[in-house]
């Protein structure tokens, strides 16, 4: 049941990381000016920020929850790399891909700017990390049984199998 859980998030969070990540950078971009190196729309870049801390905090809950199925991180790093690994194959497709997913708009630069970055693949790859860890595919059940092992052969003096 929990891996079934896990994956349904995972389905859910695969687009909220994509469009967060897409529509913060499109508006953090938009409120300042580079050449003049000053913020033209604080309001704007304190949003945006607040949603790129928002999707980095996401991120990080998912790639240390113990209690988090790997399949949370797994469905979003795999989403991840597969478009990063497509875009590097036929990047034309793939850059093309973002004008026929509704919402339209400031949204698919942002889309297409991330892929191109590679910033993508790198929030694929820190995803996949927690799918390594063999504890992560385990039971709760399993894992509070080791741990009540542990500490009773602690308070016992002795060691812990």
């Amino acid at each position: 049941m929990r891996h079934a859980f896990g994956l349904v998030l995972g389905l859910l969070l695969t687009p909220a990381l994509l469009y967060g990540a897409a529509w913060g950078y499109v508006q953090a971009g938009r409120s300042f000016d580079g050449t003049g190196q000053e913020i033209t729309d604080r309001t704007r870049i304190y949003g945006a920020f607040a949603l790129l801390a928002a999707v980095g905090l996401v991120m990080g809950v998912v790639i240390v929850a113990r209690w988090a199925s790997p399949l949370v991180s797994l469905v979003p790093a795999l989403a991840l790399l597969g478009l990063s690994g497509w875009f590097l194959a036929d990047p034309g497709a793939v850059l093309d891909l973002p004008g026929r997913v509704p919402p339209a708009g400031d949204l698919d630069a942002g889309l297409r700017m991330l892929l191109g970055s590679g910033l993508y693949a790198m929030m694929g790859l820190a995803l996949l990390m927690p799918a390594w860890a063999p504890r992560r595919w385990s039971s709760e059940r399993d894992d509070d049984a080791a741990d009540l092992d542990f500490y009773n052969a602690m308070e016992r003096g002795g060691r812990a199998r």
